[in-house]
């Protein structure tokens, strides 16, 4: 061989060589920095199936604080964003459970959107395998609340109640002290009947409210004619209405007839009249009006009184709420007026509402559903059967707000 060819084919060779050794370095230090990869985690079988029947918020967090799987009630609540737990005060028991691995428990209040509204909790965090944790969250704020009216309504009952109880004690007193003066004792005796009186009432309209409060479905209801109900609740105030100048104006439309119990009606018909009676000034008029809209019937019951502060409009609903305190003692009321016509239009379908502005008087609205004659080849008691169902109220209907 050419000793020049020789020397050609041994540089090219080197230089072949020289570049895969320098090749293999670079392959093997660039092995050597690369930093292998942890798998995903992957959420086991059937997690996703079971989160989806539960009816508490359910997520299942992975190891960098990432939202793998969540139910929907968990987006409803307001807990998941995204891929991102956005309570903080969960978050920090995720992190505490996937450190030790213990499960953990707490009551939390979570506020929720601009206008601040205060959601309260029961989360539950438990560690789901080696990297995965399960967050379970119960939204405690529908018992929070019923907790709070049943914890208010025991305390308002025992205030409620010791008013006239201590006034008939201390009149007794006086009675015993002016035994020798016939004027005194007619006198102190006259105030004893009205506090027993009022006494009577209000335990009368408590057992009513604690009855109604139930929800129960109505027993045996019945076809009421609205007209007959709006005569027997004028007829009931008719005399105070005359003692103060009153003039009660009544207008209504023939056949107008629902389905339920006319004694209750009568009762939330009369409350709303003697309400706007007891808060007319004299020589005023009270509006007493009912009509159909649709496949409901509207009774309206105005008046010309001092009206309702647009603050408390939300609130005179509750039991024992009074706007002005010093004139319900005045005029007699619990109260629970306004609760118990709450209450009896709920069990019979229907709502409540109100209109007011201080110092031009207020109109309160009942609506009721119709009843309508069952269709030709129907019989009475299937019509009745499916009457009834309108009258039981869904759970949703129980809790909506009433007043608007």
């Amino acid at each position: 061989m050419d000793p020049t060819l020789a020397a050609v084919l041994g540089g090219v060779i080197g230089a072949a060589l020289a570049l895969l050794s320098l090749g293999a370095m670079m392959l093997s230090e660039r092995a050597q920095r690369k930093i292998p990869e942890s798998p995903e985690p992957i959420v086991p079988n059937g997690v996703a199936t079971v989160l989806s029947v539960l009816r508490s918020s359910a997520v299942v967090m992975g190891p960098e604080d990432q939202v793998l799987q969540a139910s929907a009630p968990a987006h409803v609540l307001g807990i998941v964003r995204g891929e991102r737990l956005v309570v903080d005060d969960i978050l920090t028991m995720v992190r505490q459970v996937r450190r030790d691995g213990e499960i953990r428990q707490q009551d939390l209040e979570i506020v929720r959107g601009r206008l601040g509204a205060t959601q309260y909790v029961s989360a539950r965090v438990a560690p789901l395998g080696s990297q995965l944790v399960l967050v379970l969250v119960e939204d405690r704020t529908r018992e929070r609340r019923l907790e709070a009216i049943r914890r208010d309504f025991t305390v308002n009952i025992s205030h409620e109640l010791k008013t006239p109880v201590g006034a008939l004690i201390l009149l007794a007193d006086a009675v015993s002290e002016a035994s020798d003066d016939p004027e005194a004792v007619q006198r102190f005796s006259d105030r004893m009947r009205i506090e027993a009186s009022r006494l009577s009432q209000l335990v009368k309209e408590i057992i009513e409210l604690s009855r109604l409060q139930g929800d129960d479905p109505l027993e045996n209801p019945g076809p009421v004619d609205i007209n007959s109900i709006i005569e027997t609740a004028v007829d009931r105030c008719r005399i105070d209405a005359e003692d103060r100048d009153i003039k009660i104006v009544v207008k209504t439309e023939p056949e107008l007839e629902v389905l339920g119990s006319a004694d209750q009606l009568a009762m939330a018909i009369g409350n709303l009249v003697e309400n706007a009676i007891n808060y007319s000034p004299d020589g005023t008029r009270v509006a007493v009006a009912a009509h159909p809209i649709g496949d409901l019937v509207e009774v309206t019951v105005s008046d010309q009184g001092v009206g309702i502060p647009s603050s408390d409009l939300e609130r005179i609903f509750e039991r024992f709420y009074r706007v002005d305190r010093a004139r319900s003692r005045e005029t007699g009321g619990t109260g629970l007026g306004l609760s118990i016509v709450k209450h009896i239009a709920s069990i019979h379908g229907g709502d409540v509402r109100v209109w007011s502005v201080e110092g031009q008087g207020s109109t309160f609205t009942v609506r009721l559903p119709l009843r309508f004659e069952p269709a030709p080849g129907q019989t009475d008691s299937s019509s009745q059967a499916e009457t009834a169902t309108i009258l039981t109220p869904t759970p949703s209907e129980k809790t909506k707000e009433t007043a608007s």
